[in-house]
C-alpha cells in the first residue's frame, strides 16, 4: 500500500469514495456537489487529502483522509482537524485507516501542530477503536457544542 497526497488530477478517483463516505453517515449521495466540494478544498488548498492505493494499480483507491487546518489560540499553535476518513469495503480489516493516520501524524509533527484532533459519532465503535490504539484520547477537559446555522 501507498500513501500520497491527493492533487486535483486524482478529483476522479477520490470523489466515489468520499460519496460513499457520506452516504455512511447517513448523508445523501450528492455526486455533483460532493465532487465541486473536493474539488474547491484540494485548488484552494483548504484542507489536505491523503489516499491509500494499492501497490500495483493506481485506478483504485482504498481509502482516504482529510486533514483541516486550525489553530490553538491557548498553545498559539497549529491543530490538524482529521474531518473525514474512510476505507472501501474490499480494503477494510488490512490498516489501512492505520496507515492514513501514520501519515497525517507524520504531517502534523512537520507542521509543529501540538496535536491531531478527530471526532466520529457516539456508535462508530471501528474507528474509536482505531482512534485510540494510535494514542488518541477522549478529551475531557473541553465540551464540544455546535450551533446548527440555517437550519443544518
Amino acid at each position: 500500500m501507498r500513501i500520497i497526497k491527493a492533487s486535483l488530477e486524482h478529483l476522479d478517483l477520490i470523489a466515489p469514495l468520499f460519496v460513499k463516505y457520506r452516504e455512511f453517515y447517513g448523508q445523501l449521495s450528492y455526486p455533483d456537489s460532493s465532487r465541486n466540494f473536493l474539488e474547491k478544498r484540494l485548488k484552494r488548498g483548504e484542507s489536505v487529502i491523503y489516499l491509500a492505493l494499492p501497490d500495483d494499480d493506481d485506478s483504485k483507491l482504498m481509502g482516504f483522509c482529510q486533514l483541516y487546518p486550525s489553530f490553538s489560540s491557548l498553545s498559539l499553535k497549529r491543530v490538524w482537524i482529521v474531518n473525514d476518513i474512510y476505507v472501501a469495503e474490499d480494503y477494510r480489516r488490512m490498516l489501512v485507516a492505520d496507515n492514513l493516520m501514520r501519515v497525517a501524524k507524520k504531517m502534523a509533527k512537520e507542521t509543529h501542530a501540538v496535536r491531531l484532533r478527530a471526532s466520529t459519532s457516539n456508535d462508530n465503535e471501528v474507528a474509536i477503536k482505531t482512534y485510540e490504539s494510535m494514542g488518541f484520547r477522549l478529551d475531557t477537559e473541553f465540551k464540544n457544542y455546535i450551533l446548527p446555522i440555517n437550519g443544518d
